[in-house]
């Protein structure tokens, strides 16, 4: 929780704002600081119990999925190692899945990470439960899996 305010904080402060793309606008700020710290404590639970985290992750009512809140896992292959909403999706390697305007999302993810350790990343994807994609802004931060380099993230859909 501090850290995702500092961030807000230092990101306010600085007039910084979250990266945007065209004329998506991103998360509101109470939105933007509950997404990063909802991921930044599932990341500080993954590191330490490992892949058995994924099982509370996915309960809906646990306080990790809400509304079409919900969390994922990635490795930094783009192998998705998890994810709450969309079960089947887990163990397929989608680096290269482009989304409804052809961006790489899953290698946008790793790009982030793997240069800054967090951040957010705008895309189009469907809310859960629907098939027609929407402007989704996800928070991705750094993490370990069983060891193995892993980005954890959430999203918020803003449209």
């Amino acid at each position: 929780m501090v850290r995702a305010l500092l961030i807000a904080l230092a990101l306010i402060l600085t007039g910084v704002a979250l990266p945007a793309s065209g004329n998506r606008s991103p998360p509101v700020f109470h939105q933007a600081v509950e997404i990063e710290t909802l991921v930044n404590r599932a990341a500080d639970l993954l590191e330490e119990r490992g892949p058995a985290a994924f099982a509370e992750f996915r309960r809906k009512g646990g306080g990790w999925r809400y509304g079409d809140v919900y969390l994922f896992v990635v490795d930094m292959r783009g192998v998705v190692l998890f994810n709450a909403a969309h079960p089947n999706r887990e163990g397929r390697d989608l680096l290269h899945e482009r989304d409804a305007d052809g961006k790489t999302f899953h290698q946008a993810f790793i790009d982030t990470v793997s240069q800054f350790g967090s951040g957010w990343v705008d895309y189009m994807f469907p809310r859960p439960g629907q098939s027609v994609p929407t402007v989704k802004w996800s928070y991705v931060c750094a993490t370990h899996v069983a060891g193995a380099e892993a980005l954890i993230g959430a999203g918020v859909y803003v449209e």
